[in-house]
């Protein structure tokens, strides 16, 4: 006869590797469940990598890596400062947008639209390509760095402004012409009844396209801003050293992204409405 303590084990382990009750997401497993399986992904994602790295039989030189190390954490920094002000502009550009498509002034609302889609159609190096070279030129913009923002902005705010329509969208028709029957303007029902609603629903994704925003800033390198990835270039190219250049470029902005990632995750259960 087997032992309870032996089916305890067995009954321990099926909670460490099966959601509960077959579940897919829906019920959340145990934390003891959570920290060894993602400790387990960790090992492996991370053993493969070094595993790879170490059959590439090369000789590691770190030290002139090291001696560039402030310039690295410089640019580093600039690729923090450059992405937290297009942040703050794209999120105003996207607002912008979102009420420009929903304008009842059609020239207005179609030109909007127009624009949405062209720039979330084209590759963010392509834009950068065409205003940089192109219209800054025309327009006798020197400021690499104020043209670098714009560009990100004008990109980001695209997709921002698709976040926020789907959100502003998703509110009922019913609330709308609630606020209608009780007087209501325009205005008013935007400000008291459906922006802090679409707020609501739109804080996660946005905190997730936060992610895309700081991978994206990283081809701001081909305009020659100084940010994280130009410097990383101007190093690997003083030193020669190029896996160990572009592993630490790796590693800082995952510094930069894991933390946002993981933020967006818990807003959207923070955020979740049970329906």
């Amino acid at each position: 006869m087997v032992s309870r303590s032996f089916w305890d084990v067995i009954e321990t382990w099926r909670d460490l590797i099966l959601a509960p009750s077959g579940a897919r997401g829906e019920v959340s497993p145990p934390t003891l469940a959570k920290v060894l399986n993602v400790a387990l992904a960790l090992v492996v994602i991370i053993g493969s990598v070094w595993l790879s790295l170490m059959l590439l039989n090369t000789t590691w030189v770190w030290s002139s890596v090291w001696e560039s190390r402030q310039v690295l954490f410089y640019g580093w920094l600039m690729t923090l400062g450059v992405t937290t002000i297009a942040l703050v502009t794209s999120t105003m550009g996207g607002f912008i947008l979102a009420l420009g498509q929903r304008s009842f002034f059609l020239p207005l609302r179609y030109f909007v639209k127009v624009l949405v889609e062209i720039v979330r159609c084209t590759p963010l190096l392509v834009l950068i390509l065409v205003v940089w070279y192109g219209f800054c030129n025309v327009l006798r913009v020197e400021n690499r760095y104020v043209a670098g923002i714009f560009i990100l902005t004008l990109f980001e705010s695209a997709y921002i402004s698709e976040i926020m329509r789907a959100g502003i969208e998703n509110i009922g028709k019913t609330q709308i012409e609630s606020a209608r029957a009780i007087g209501l303007t325009r205005v008013q029902t935007y400000r008291y009844v459906i922006i802090p609603q679409a707020v609501r629903q739109v804080t996660p994704p946005l905190v997730g396209q936060l992610v895309s925003l700081i991978k994206d800033s990283s081809l701001l390198s081909y305009m020659a801003i100084q940010e994280f990835t130009y410097t990383a270039q101007q190093v690997n190219s003083n030193a020669y050293s190029t896996l160990e250049t572009y592993l630490p470029l790796a590693v800082g902005y995952l510094v930069l992204t894991i933390p946002i990632a993981l933020w967006s995750r818990w807003l959207e259960r923070r955020f979740k409405y049970e329906t």
